[in-house]
């Protein structure tokens, strides 16, 4: 009864109306700024190499290059590969031009949120510097809205411990098990003799917990120094993967992208394995993916950003948008061109299966574990980035005394992922994480004459 319930609200949730608020306020805020969120990526690019190091005599935690891949850590995920490929066999290779059109607004809305994560930032009494979307409500909006800020970080707090926790490890102890060799077990012993499995989940969990919590349990610098390494290096070689996958089948490339641009306006019509779609399929998947993997409007990424050692809330918020351009634009392209091009989305195959058929057509004998390898590291660095999310969350509705202890249950949740069933843990976390995107919007919507005014004001700064 809870199951078929929750089934229902999400489908609410995740449904047309949020769709469209979250495109709507895109596209508002995109018009707002005048597209500088296209025109101004390159700029973009140089404030991110510069924030390498920490502005002198800023609040913050993290560099400003560091919290981007801190948030990046959570976004470029297992979405970027599984659920990817699973728009493209619903919605067919149209589905990828509106991920395209879901990013390319959404970089707005992240600069946005970055902008007003960073001016209605706190410190807390243990000189933690907190922000995000909970704090830009309360202190922007007056404390009669504190109530709205508490409903996202009530949000946020649970979902990550779904989403952005037991999911995750259940996705890496899966991909691990998928490319394990069957020998494996009759030459290990030890493992061997553990039951109901040739890679018992019960060792996976172990050293899962290790790992996370060597990470987490050092706070959110070691989080921030982790993520500046891992997701740069785990980014680079799926792009790298990818790219190869592409050249091995060039003759494709002019069929790839009219594929992709005529698919997104007219039905795509059955062949192989591919059962035909709709223009509305490819523009829900599309969209509804999109926003998933790049979580513009959802809020989230804000909360990272807002640990940034930099002063001016405009320059932190071109770094911010990349998050999305990177995540959406590059990572998720990558994934939806090897598919397109190697013919592999009329397999009838769908998710994280989907595009390791894609690599391994073109790769064989390898393929399958650069796509496991690299979905291990995603949803590895995806749990780091969501415990960043979740803790922000936690100290805004029990201040700092809430810190410790939430670590340490965030830590135990991990092998728990590992061990158990998450379907109703998945479906709930999922439902939880689309509503953080209401309170999220209606303080952009709200605070939006704030944020035109102060890059009108920086931008008439910066010409003299």
């Amino acid at each position: 009864m809870f199951l078929e319930i929750l089934n229902k609200v999400n489908g609410v949730v995740w449904g047309p109306a949020i769709l469209v608020l979250l495109l709507g306020t895109g596209l508002y805020l995109t018009v707002g700024l005048r597209f500088l969120s296209w025109r101004r990526i390159p700029l973009a690019f140089r404030m991110l190499w510069k924030g390498r190091t920490h502005e002198e005599n800023a609040d913050g935690e993290l560099t400003p290059f560091n919290a981007l891949m801190t948030a990046l850590a959570a976004t470029v995920g297992t979405g970027n590969i599984a659920w990817v490929a699973t728009a493209i066999f619903i919605g067919g290779p149209g589905a990828l031009f509106w991920m395209w059109m879901t990013a390319m607004v959404g970089m707005a809305t992240k600069f946005a949120e970055t902008m007003l994560a960073l001016k209605y930032r706190e410190v807390t009494p243990e000189g933690h510097v907190v922000g995000g979307p909970m704090y830009f409500i309360k202190n922007g909006l007056g404390k009669k809205w504190a109530w709205l800020g508490a409903l996202f970080a009530f949000f946020g707090a649970f979902a990550g411990f779904g989403i952005g926790n037991m999911v995750q490890s259940n996705s890496i102890s899966d991909a691990i098990i998928a490319a394990m060799p069957a020998s494996f077990a009759q030459s290990a012993p030890l493992i061997a003799s553990l039951p109901n499995s040739t890679m018992p989940r019960i060792v996976i969990a172990a050293i899962l917990l290790v790992l996370i919590g060597l990470v987490i349990l050092g706070g959110v610098k070691r989080i921030g120094q982790v993520a500046g390494k891992v997701v740069p290096f785990m980014c680079i070689v799926y792009i790298l993967a990818s790219v190869i996958v592409v050249i091995l089948n060039i003759t494709h490339v002019p069929s790839l992208f009219m594929h992709v641009l005529k698919e997104a306006f007219t039905p795509t019509a059955a062949t192989g394995g591919f059962a035909g779609s709709s223009v509305w399929l490819a523009i829900r998947f599309g969209v509804a993916r999109g926003i998933f993997s790049n979580e513009a409007g959802l809020g989230s990424a804000a909360m990272a950003h807002a640990t940034a050692t930099i002063k001016d809330p405009v320059r932190m918020g071109y770094i911010g948008m990349l998050g999305t351009f990177i995540d959406t634009i590059i990572v998720c392209s990558m994934t939806g061109f090897a598919i397109i091009v190697t013919d592999s989305w009329t397999s009838g195959l769908t998710g994280a299966a989907l595009t390791s058929a894609a690599f391994e057509s073109a790769l064989p004998g390898v393929g399958k574990f650069i796509v496991a390898f690299s979905s291990i590291f995603f949803a590895f660095t995806t749990i780091l980035g969501w415990c960043v999310y979740s803790e922000r969350c936690v100290i805004y509705l029990v201040g700092d005394r809430g810190l410790k202890p939430f670590r340490l249950v965030f830590t135990l949740a991990v092998p728990v992922g590992v061990l158990f069933n998450l379907n109703t843990v998945w479906l709930l976390a999922d439902t939880l994480n689309a509503l953080m995107a209401v309170p999220n919007l209606i303080g952009l919507l709200l605070l939006s004459p704030v944020v035109f005014k102060m890059v009108k004001e920086y931008h008439k700064n910066e010409a003299k």
